[in-house]
């Protein structure tokens, strides 16, 4: 029974009560009655900071069904309680929820009346609620984005609702993800998890774990089916024990069909029932919907070091993409039609991968079922980034608690590739002065939490993927941004003020961050800005720039190759072009090189709110100037001229299973369109790789002209067609 509907809400202390809306949060809730004004707008952030400090009580209002009432088992579930949260169901208290990642499920059975019933969920403040514990402890822990009072590592909630250098503070609370009452009788199907054991042409040999809740001990037949007949039905006859069981069932599917990443091959997806009987009577059945591929990390010993790939299906994959962060702050108002146009952007631009980042939230199944649908890898991290963190028994437990349920949640999509312990920890400890500054007790709660309990987690409940500890990481191997072996955080172009030609001299296995700020165009910035705070330093306009120094080092760079536009406007599309230009530079690099470096992921894709950020898309969903860009430099052919050493050196790129033959015609073109050199010869590419097409002095195709008033251009001919 669906419990997202009658709610209401009111201040804690206060007589006031307002209609609340569920999936939701407190901020969404105040301003859809109109009692706060749209916190994105001008500065209106800072006036809101009150409401994360203030406890809030949601109310409903219930009666159930007359089949719920009668049903021998009521479960009461919240998918997401957001994040100190004590429930009470007709009185008695019945759960203290405290991990906003969590599902929490309660037996309610005694409690429920047939008539009306009341469900409360009172949320505490978490900066309150922390800030006594915080005060308790020898010294503080590192929590450099937080804007306010450093408590995002003390609580399992999410660390960018505390600010960020691309977002605000809002410390929101609320009941985020749906509420039902689930019942059951005699049996429960828990969960079902489809494991590959092989797969060929000809058959895929698979293991459905399924596991069932039984009220008694009791016999029942367990099927395995497939409601599109993709493979007979397979059926077993088992003993239950009272409690939980779990059972292995093999089956096979003839002929089946591959999943692949998008621009290697097709999606296919089966669905797979499991289900419980008894005389003929389904008791309990759950749907799963799986996709037929092999993955791997491939880190094996070659001339550069030791490779890091990802390898699906015996094919090395170039992963191209960037990095995803919540697409709101308040998460619930996400729409399907939005979050579907953002990873559509995503594959339309070429892309295969996403890195989801350990600072915002595990997403929603929806986002998965996308990404499978799409051919979208995912890098999931956990939700952990750029602080240390305590390793107490509780917070280990609930930590413990929130990695099995996402990973039981999620371990059945074959878009997900990887679970990555952290988002930049490990090279915080080295890199950033914490190893000198906090006791080595910090280091030891790091490798008992991320080199320990967390891997542990997904080897028992996720034995199919692998695990990386840090991100950037050499998994302790190397230094954290080895260049020899794992992942690479790039970011002496932006932080360090190094050119955009700083990336030619990058030569990572994997670069997993690298990016540049952008404003956002004068369409987005009406939505949140008045025509007196058009201008970068105005306090609006700051308010919406969270980077220190990001108006700065956005002038200095495109005061470096470019005019500085003075007209409001014109500066926030030369932001875009310069980020476009510089970023290309890199993943053009990136891709030349492989498979020396097999995956090219910038910060950032998407926007939480209105900002000057480091994304290709905007938060209403507007490309920049680098999405638009990057469809270019991650097309699946891509013809790469380079100056190098006093030649031009064109490079061909080529993704994908196939690879191609044909004419590689370059020209050098005078500013009004005169040819003034050009070449013609045969070119090959083999398929997924990357060659040197041709060598041309550089002197030589220039003559006489001087390099700023021409123009290369290479152009790859196939079958009459262009790359």
């Amino acid at each position: 029974m669906d419990l997202n509907t009658g709610w209401v809400f009111s201040q804690v202390g206060k007589k006031e009560v307002y209609p609340a809306t569920v999936p939701g949060t407190v901020h969404t809730d105040l301003l859809a009655n109109g009692l706060i004004p749209d916190p994105f707008y001008r500065d209106n952030e800072a006036k809101l900071q009150w409401i994360g400090k203030t406890d809030w009580e949601y109310r409903l209002e219930f009666t159930p069904e007359p089949q719920i009432t009668s049903a021998r088992h009521v479960e009461l579930v919240f998918e997401g309680l957001d994040t100190y949260a004590d429930v009470s169901l007709n009185g008695q208290p019945i759960l203290k929820a405290d991990n906003m990642f969590r599902q929490w499920r309660v037996d309610v059975t005694s409690l429920l009346r047939p008539g009306k019933n009341t469900l409360v969920v009172k949320f505490e403040s978490a900066i309150n609620r922390v800030l006594p514990e915080m005060k308790k402890r020898p010294f503080l822990l590192p929590a450099g984005n937080d804007h306010g009072e450093k408590t995002s590592p003390y609580t399992r909630k999410a660390p960018y609702h505390f600010g960020w250098d691309w977002g605000p503070r809002f410390v929101t609370c609320g009941i985020w993800r749906p509420v039902y009452l689930q019942t059951w009788d005699e049996v429960v199907v828990r969960d079902v998890h489809v494991l590959l054991r092989r797969l060929t042409d000809d058959v895929a040999d698979l293991i459905a774990e399924v596991e069932l809740e039984a009220a008694e001990p009791l016999q029942v037949m367990t099927a395995i089916s497939s409601p599109e007949g993709a493979f007979p039905a397979v059926k077993r006859q088992v003993d239950l024990k009272t409690g939980k069981n779990t059972f292995r069932i093999p089956f096979s599917i003839s002929q089946p069909r591959r999943w692949w990443p998008s621009g290697y091959g097709d999606q296919p997806l089966y669905r797979i029932l499991a289900s419980a009987e008894t005389d003929g009577k389904t008791l309990s059945q759950k749907v799963t919907r799986i996709g037929l591929r092999t993955v791997e990390l491939r880190q094996v010993p070659d001339r550069w070091g030791k490779s890091f790939e990802f390898v699906v299906n015996g094919v090395p994959i170039f992963a191209k993409g960037g990095n995803w962060i919540p697409p709101d702050n308040f998460l619930p108002r996400v729409s399907d039609a939005k979050l579907r146009w953002l990873l559509r952007s995503v594959v339309d631009a070429n892309m295969n991968m996403l890195r989801v980042w350990g600072g915002g939230v595990y997403p929603d199944d929806r986002f998965f079922d996308l990404c499978d649908e799409l051919g979208i890898l995912v890098w999931q991290d956990f939700m952990f980034a750029c602080s240390l963190y305590p390793a107490d028994s509780a917070f280990l437990e609930s930590v413990r608690h929130e990695a099995e349920d996402n990973v039981r949640r999620l371990r059945n999509h074959p878009s997900l590739v990887l679970w990555c312990g952290n988002n930049e920890v490990e090279t915080g400890w080295f890199d950033w002065g914490w190893k000198n500054q906090y006791p080595e007790s910090c280091w030891e709660d790091y490798k008992t939490l991320f080199h320990g309990l967390l891997p542990e987690v997904v080897s028992t409940v996720d034995p199919g993927r692998f695990y990386w500890p840090s991100s950037p990481s050499s998994n302790l191997e190397d230094v954290p941004q080895s260049q020899w072996m794992g992942d690479v955080h790039y970011w002496d172009v932006w932080h360090g003020e190094k050119p955009f030609t700083e990336y030619e001299k990058q030569f990572p296995r994997f670069m997993s961050e690298y990016g540049f700020q952008s404003f956002p165009l004068l369409p987005t910035v009406k939505t949140f800005a008045e025509p007196q705070d058009w201008d970068i330093e105005s306090p609006v306009m700051t308010v919406h720039q969270k980077h220190p120094r990001g108006n700065q080092l956005i002038r200095k760079y495109m005061s470096r190759d470019w005019p500085v536009p003075k007209r409001f406007e014109d500066f926030l599309v030369m932001s875009q072009i310069v980020q476009a230009e510089g970023i290309k530079i890199g993943a053009e690099h990136l891709r030349r090189i492989k498979p020396r470096c097999m995956g090219s992921l910038y910060w950032q894709i998407d926007d939480c709110w209105p900002v000057a950020s480091w994304s290709s898309i905007d938060y209403t969903g507007r490309w920049k100037a680098l999405h638009y860009y990057a469809r270019r430099f991650y097309a699946p052919v891509l013809v790469s001229p380079h100056r190098e050493n006093g030649e031009i050196v064109v490079y061909g790129v080529v993704d994908g299973r196939s690879g191609l033959q044909g004419t590689l015609a370059c020209r050098l073109l005078s500013f009004d369109g005169q040819t003034l050199w050009e070449d013609e010869r045969p070119a090959e590419i083999g398929a997924d790789s990357a060659v040197v097409l041709a060598r041309f002095p550089e002197a030589e195709v220039l003559g006489e002209a001087a390099p700023n008033t021409v123009v290369f251009v290479a152009e790859l001919r196939r079958r009459n067609s262009r790359a």
